[in-house]
Formats: C-alpha cells, sequence, structure tokens
C-alpha cells in the first residue's frame, strides 16, 4: 500500500502520541530491570531520575530506606558528627586534617560523577546557604583547588554570584557570595577517560556535520561546506555534500575544560593525539538526513547506544521531513534530547521565530512533554546543563557556523554536560558488534559498544550467532579506544577488538561478543514476545504482517505470528509475538526494539525470548476457537527449524 495515500486523521494522530510518552516510561522500568545498576551507582542518580527510582523501588526498599533515615537521624552508623562544609572549606591554611576531610568528600564525588563533579561553593549538602563574604569566598576556591590537587583534579570557575568579575552572573538579593566549579580529575590511563556519546540527527541541510566540522576542528565554516569535507566517508558524499553513511567524530576536553584543538590554525588532529590529551571525550555520531538513508540512520541511533540526542533544525526550514520522525525515535528510546537551531545568519527574523513557535508546540506536545529552555547567556548554559538529567528539560541553542554565534555556549554546554548510562560493570561480559572491518596485518577487527562487564586483552570469547545459531570461539588480540591501544574495555565503553581465527566474511553487523563459558552454549532465539506501541498506520495489523525490525545493532525483517487481539492500529499498546525471517538473534528480556515499513511504524520492548504455539497470545473465545490453525503449523515447522539448527 502506498503510504502517502493513506493519510491519517488527527484523532489517530493525537492518540498515537499520547501513548507515546506513557509507554517511554513503561520501557525506562524495563531497561531497569535489563542493565540495573550497581549500588553506588544507582545511589548517585537516585536524585536525578525519579523514573529509575520508582521502577528498583519494591517493599522491601522501601522498608530500608525507612530504617536507613533513622540511623543517619541517630548518628549510629558514624560515630564522629558530620562536619559542615563551611567549617572544612575556611580552615586555617595549616589544617591538614580539614584539607584530608574535604579531599575526601571530593573523592566520593568524582567517583559518583565517573571522574567529574560540578561542586557548588556557597552551599552545603543540604543546599542551605553556606553565607560567605567575598574574602571567605576567595578563602574557600583557593581550598577546594588545593583538595582537587591532592587528588590530581582541576578546577574550572563556571559561575559566580556576587563577587564580582566576567563570569558574574546576576546577583542574588540576599548578596552571599557562591560560585560553581568543574572538578575534572586527570585520567591515569587513556581507558579512564570519560566517554559521552551524542547522536546527531536532523533533516537533510541542516547543517549537521558541518556544525560537527566547526566544534571538532576550532575553524568557522565559509558558508560553502569547508567545514563538513572532513567527516565524509565516501566520494560521493564531498560531491554531493549529504551524509550516507554513520560518520563519526570525536571531540576531547582537558582537565581545566578547554576543547583540545590543533595549535597550527586549519590543521585538524588525529584521534589519537585527542584521545591523549584529553580527560573528557564527546563522541559525536553523525548521522543521515535524508529520507533515503532511514535505515541506516535507525541503525546508527540504535546500535551506537547513545547518552544524548543533538537535533539539529535548520531555522529558514523549521522542523520538516525527517526531523519529526528522528525526534519520535530518539523519544520512543527515552535517549534526553537537545536541539540547535543553525543558520541564524541567513535567516529572515519573522522565518526565525515561526520556527522556535513550531519546535515550541512540539516539544510541548502531549508525545514529548518536554520543557523547551532557550539558552542565551553562560547562567542559562551552565545551570541548565547540570540538570539536564531530567528526562523533561529540553536544551535549545540558536547558533551560525559562519559567524561563530553562540559556539561557545555550545561548547561550555557540552563541556558539563553529565556522564548519563546504565551499565553494570559487575555483570557477564556482553559486547554489540556494530561494524566489522579487514585491516591488513591485523586481521579481522569489530567495533561496538561493551554493553556489560569487562573485557580484558587476551581473554578467549565467543562471537555469534551464525545463520545456523551457533557460536564461533575466538579469542581478543588486542583493544583499542578512539584508535589508541589499551589493555582493557569496561561497560558503557565503545571500543574495537581485533580477533584472532576469524574471517571477516564470518561476521556481521549485529552479532554479539560473549565471554567464554565452559557449560552450554549461549542461547539463540527465532521467536519472542514484545509489548509494542503502534506509533502510525494507516490500516490494521494483522498476523502474518512483516516490517523490518530493529534491535540494538540487529536489523532484520521479522513476520508477526501472534497477537493478544484479532487486529491492532495507531495508538494501540499489544502483546506481540515476532518471528526473525532469516536467521535466529541473541536477545533478552528488556531490549528495546523498533519497527518499520518505510517510517517508522512501532516501537516496543522483548517481554521474553522464545514462543510456544500452543499458549496462543489471544485468549479463547466464546465459541472455543483460538488462532487460525495454519498460524499453529508455521510455529512447529518453526521451532523444529531450530531444534535443527
Amino acid at each position: 500500500m502506498n503510504n502517502k495515500s493513506a493519510k491519517q486523521l488527527p484523532h489517530e494522530k493525537r492518540k498515537g502520541e499520547a501513548a507515546l510518552s506513557d509507554f517511554a516510561e513503561y520501557v525506562e522500568k524495563q531497561q531497569a530491570l535489563r542493565f540495573p545498576l550497581s549500588r553506588g551507582a544507582a545511589a548517585s542518580t537516585a536524585p536525578h531520575s525519579a523514573v529509575t527510582k520508582n521502577a528498583q523501588v519494591d517493599l522491601d526498599h522501601e522498608h530500608h530506606d525507612e530504617l536507613d533515615d533513622i540511623l543517619d537521624s541517630l548518628d549510629l552508623s558514624d560515630p564522629t558528627p558530620r562536619v559542615r562544609l563551611r567549617e572544612l572549606l575556611l580552615a586555617s591554611d595549616g589544617d591538614a586534617d580539614a584539607l584530608q576531610k574535604l579531599s575526601d568528600i571530593l573523592q566520593q564525588r568524582l567517583l559518583e560523577g565517573h571522574g567529574e563533579s560540578v561542586f557548588d561553593v556557597g552551599a552545603e549538602d543540604n543546599g542551605d546557604s553556606l553565607k560567605l563574604t567575598r574574602d571567605e569566598w576567595g578563602i574557600a576556591y583557593k581550598r577546594l583547588t588545593e583538595a582537587a590537587k591532592k587528588l590530581g583534579a582541576e578546577c574550572q570557575l563556571l559561575l559566580t554570584k556576587n563577587v564580582g568579575g566576567e563570569l558574574d552572573g546576576a546577583p542574588t538579593k540576599d548578596n552571599d557570595c557562591s560560585g560553581k566549579v568543574m572538578i575534572r580529575q586527570a585520567p591515569s590511563t587513556v581507558e579512564e577517560v570519560i566517554e559521552t556519546r551524542i547522536a546527531v540527527v536532523g533533516n537533510v541541510d541542516a547543517g549537521k556535520s558541518s556544525m560537527l566540522g566547526v566544534l571538532v576542528k576550532g575553524d568557522l565554516d565559509d558558508g560553502r561546506g569547508k567545514a563538513r569535507v572532513n567527516l565524509f566517508r565516501h566520494k560521493h558524499e564531498i560531491e554531493t555534500g549529504r551524509t550516507s553513511s554513520v560518520g563519526m567524530e570525536i571531540m576531547g576536553f582537558d582537565t581545566k575544560g578547554e576543547v583540545i584543538v590543533s595549535d597550527t590554525p586549519g590543521r585538524k588532529l588525529s584521534w589519537e593525539e585527542i584521545g591523549k590529551r584529553s580527560a573528557k571525550v564527546i563522541t559525536f555520531t553523525d548521522l543521515a538526513g535524508h529520507e533515503r538513508y532511514l535505515r541506516t540512520t535507525v541503525f546508527g541511533l540504535l546500535s551506537s547506544s547513545p547518552n544524548y540526542c543533538l537535533l539539529m533544525v535548520a531555522a529558514n526550514n523549521g522542523l520538516i521531513g525527517m526531523s519529526k520522525e528522528h525526534l519520535g525515535i530518539a523519544l520512543a528510546l527515552n535517549v534526553p534530547v537537545m536541539v540547535v537551531i543553525t543558520k541564524i545568519d541567513i535567516c529572515p527574523p519573522q522565518i526565525l521565530e515561526q520556527t522556535i513557535n513550531q519546535i515550541t508546540r512540539i516539544l510541548k506536545s502531549p508525545g514529548a512533554r518536554k520543557i523547551p529552555i532557550f539558552i542565551k547567556n553562560r547562567e542559562e548554559c551552565i545551570n541548565t546543563a547540570t540538570q539536564f538529567v531530567s528526562q523533561r528539560i529540553c536544551p535549545i541553542f540558536q547558533v551560525s557556523n559562519v559567524t561563530g554565534e553562540n559556539l561557545d555556549l555550545v561548547r561550555s554546554f557540552l563541556n558539563i554536560l553529565p556522564h548519563h548510562g546504565r551499565y553494570d560493570a559487575e555483570a557477564p561480559f556482553e559486547f554489540h558488534v556494530n561494524d566489522t572491518f579487514s585491516v591488513p596485518h591485523v586481521g579481522t577487527v569489530v567495533s561496538g559498544i561493551v554493553k556489560s562487564g569487562v573485557i580484558h586483552a587476551g581473554d578467549d570469547v565467543q562471537i555469534g550467532p551464525d545463520s545456523l545459531g551457533r557460536f564461533t570461539q575466538t579469542s581478543i588480540r588486542s583493544i583499542e579506544r578512539k584508535r589508541i591501544g589499551v589493555p582493557v574495555a569496561s561497560a558503557g565503553q565503545s571500543a574495537s577488538f581485533a580477533l584472532r581465527r576469524v574471517r571477516r566474511k564470518d561476521v556481521r553487523k549485529g552479532m554479539v561478543v560473549l565471554s567464554k563459558l565452559d557449560g552450554a552454549p549461549p542461547k539463540v532465539y527465532r521467536e519472542f514476545v514484545a509489548e509494542v506501541l503502534i506509533l502510525s498506520h494507516a490500516t490494521t495489523i494483522k498476523t502474518k504482517y512483516q516490517a523490518m525490525l530493529h534491535v540494538g545493532p540487529v536489523s532484520q525483517t521479522c513476520a508477526i505470528i501472534d497477537v493478544d487481539r484479532p487486529f491492532i492500529r495507531t495508538g494501540d499498546r499489544a502483546t506481540v509475538a515476532f518471528r526473525f525471517v532469516q536467521r535466529p538473534e541473541y536477545l533478552a528480556p528488556g531490549d528495546r526494539l523498533l519497527f518499520r515499513e518505510g517510517r517508522t511504524k512501532g516501537l516496543g520492548i522483548v517481554k521474553s525470548v522464545g514462543y510456544d504455539p500452543s499458549k496462543p497470545l489471544m485468549p479463547k473465545q466464546e465459541d472455543g476457537d483460538v488462532a487460525p490453525p495454519q498460524i499453529a503449523t508455521e510455529e512447529n515447522g518453526g521451532i523444529e527449524a531450530k531444534t535443527e539448527a
């Protein structure tokens, strides 16, 4: 059926939008079960994410939380009373004990923030003001810098209040001096560098590649595409100026928050140079904006496991074409979104105003439920960045890549951006392959994301599944991160592995690398049951419907073999059984999925793997009939084929 001829009715569209935000919260709860946080990480993110907290709280946890509060109030756990921050920050220079206690507090905060933390000099842990005078604030800041140096960390002053100077924000009524300081630890080895992944999406000609070229290189664009040339991977991309593949670019910040750029104007640093000089690295995944390359874009969004999503909108075009599609996918994946409006130097004021109104309306719609915050100065930038882990906030920047207007605000925002994600380094090792290479004198190389666990060079692993569902035994020859050799990779990091005794033609995107176990081989499944939400479909969806299904790096055609009702349509939530058409895949309950037929049709989350045709999803009807018999026959054939495999 031609999708363009069958348009959605307005009430159907609204129904789909309203269901999306509710379903996103359900997905977040299921993700908490799939990738549970370690105890320390859970404690550090608890105040920020109400959704995660709700997903993990049960009666036992509530009881323990109450008990902890009682113990804290009685000070039974710690015989020494807690020292107030004011006393530690204003202690005399010779007081080594106070300096050590302050260092211990900083160490705890750096551990929670994965090596960085924004420290509020002027407020206690409970939020009470320290009531510092200007002289006292100077002493406190100096003391904080000394404590940070003991830990091998640097302090960068972000914003001050009532202190004076170029970093001073709007004065407060009480005239108390305060300031926000970014404390970042220098990584002792390359594998300790903080990594944040950002997926860059938007319609074709929104200026995605140009903006990344300007941010990374430090030079402005000439308005004719000079900045984007370095990001392209193919000759036809340079000729047309349109990205058609998943491009990668990195941007480094040192311990003082400065962008790592070349001392020679116009020269672009290599990834190795950026990686070795950085304390924090932002990896941008540059995705295609053209509708023709939607499959590549969806694959890039799901396989790169982004921590954040950067939506580019051209000021003179507005939110058109694939922009809404990309925004919908980002919302479905529950990834925090930030918007950058580009080309403001060539856009008439009335058109820019229309674009801003359109973006505000879409972000406030029932499907998105975001709070748009337009960032016009440094103070707004810093306050928003420190609270951006909240799913509801959506910062909006207005920039020009030619004049450089407001680009410094984007750089400051990216520097402060907190690390966000759900990873468990103590769980069994699991690595998702999203690209394969054959490197001369090295052999087969696979790149992707470490989903859980830790892996070392030389470890024995298994990679699969192949077309028959089997895994191949191999070992890791070497590991690279950002083209720099490292001895170990842990959960949440992107890495490349050189594998022994494996040919390039035997590996593909969508495979997984797992630690080698002596017991039974990992189970793979051709059928699985998922809870899905239909976002948009012109007609009804029944059994035998086929669509392209994306689960992480896996992209494969799937057929619906059972539904818990006779048919489903736009805005419906249903339990559906899928079957992969080509080959079995490695899945686990809690994995997020997205299926599309041209444009995105629906999203969902895996509830259980495997499917038993003797237990149909649709309950028995009054006359005793169950699902059509030919489906059960197909199922039996599918299960036999899987058993033979």
